[in-house]
């Protein structure tokens, strides 16, 4: 079955990349951050918002740039990802931010509550907050305009499908209502 916009093998050929690439991407965090450390101290569990980022800028501009970098870096590739792989293409901009925002805090929050077993590892609300920020970071920059340019891809193939009757239309199936 033909789906309205690009064809429906490039919807999959797209969905099955972003499956790929989400997977891949999960495991090396989960390989990043689920594994223990041999330290022979640990800091204290954060649980106020923001403190362990003021401390962080207490520490210098370059470390405190690489360390805020580093939690706002680490989940941020789920903001294009997630949408890659199971986004549709025709919704809301706020409502696919928002929803793949969710789901980026979702799973930062899964990783810090397993880190607790974890030894070396210690739930950090801060990370939690800067991996959100990260996801919505990429989110906003990237999807409008993937979005854009897929739409943009599709209507010229749609155009040359029509100008050039050489190529062929592409074949419809006309919508059968249940009859009542």
């Amino acid at each position: 079955m033909q789906r309205q916009g690009i064809g429906g093998s490039a919807v999959i050929r797209i969905r099955a990349a972003g499956s790929v690439l989400l997977v891949a991407h999960l495991l090396f965090v989960a390989w990043l951050t689920l594994r223990p450390l041999d330290v022979p101290w640990v800091m204290p569990t954060n649980l106020h918002p923001f403190a362990g980022i003021r401390a962080d800028l207490r520490l210098g501009w370059p470390e405190a740039a690489r360390r805020i970098g580093e939690d706002l870096a680490l989940l941020a590739p789920l903001g294009l990802l997630l949408p890659l792989a199971h986004g549709r293409p025709s919704v809301s901009p706020l409502a696919s931010l928002v929803r793949t925002a969710t789901a980026g805090a979702l799973l930062s929050l899964a990783i810090a509550l397993l880190q607790t077993d974890v030894p070396g590892r210690v739930v950090d609300i801060d990370s939690v907050l800067l991996n959100t920020a990260g996801v919505a970071l990429v989110h906003a920059a990237l999807v409008p305009a993937a979005r854009a340019w897929v739409g943009r891809r599709g209507a010229r193939r749609d155009r040359r499908t029509v100008e050039d009757p050489a190529q062929g239309l592409t074949p419809t199936i006309p919508r059968v209502g249940i009859a009542p």
